[in-house]
């Protein structure tokens, strides 16, 4: 780890091999692999020689080549399972979504709240009230939007 902000640019090279080389949740696979076409050697791999170490330190030359094709002949294939694992994973996260989700369906002259974010004017800190209101409902438009007065009609 480093001590000051100055060395960052040291560990970089670190964490992209971290973030290239982790399979992620969405696409199933490796950025590296989606680029590369094989699984990336880390260098723990290289000192601890693992089996697809051994096997290619052992291939001639014409052999590996053969194999690197056949490698990179199947790319498209893991392209399309990434995309497809993306596909399953985005469906997945808006049946979550929509899970939690509760459609309201507002009318005209109904009296709502309306939220205070944070970076809004009226916001006042994090022990102020989080809505403001009421408000009646003046008119539903297409969206969800609804245009809104104050209790004494100014809109």
């Amino acid at each position: 780890m480093i001590d000051n902000r100055r060395g960052w640019h040291k560990m970089l090279p670190y964490a992209l091999l971290g973030y290239r080389t982790t399979v992620r949740t969405s696409i199933g696979a490796t950025p590296y692999l989606l680029v590369y076409g094989t699984e990336a050697v880390i260098p723990a791999k290289v000192e601890i020689p693992s089996l697809r170490i051994i096997r290619e330190a052992e291939l001639s030359n014409a052999e590996w080549v053969r194999n690197r094709i056949d490698q990179l002949t199947t790319i498209d294939e893991k392209r399309m399972v990434a995309v497809c694992h993306g596909q399953l994973y985005r469906h997945r996260m808006i049946r979550a979504f929509y899970k939690k989700v509760r459609a309201r369906m507002f009318e005209v002259d109904q009296l709502v709240l309306k939220r205070i974010f944070p970076h809004q004017d009226e916001y006042k800190g994090k022990f102020k009230p989080n809505w403001q209101g009421p408000y009646m409902v003046r008119t539903v438009l297409s969206g969800g939007a609804l245009i809104l007065s104050e209790m004494d009609g100014t809109e």
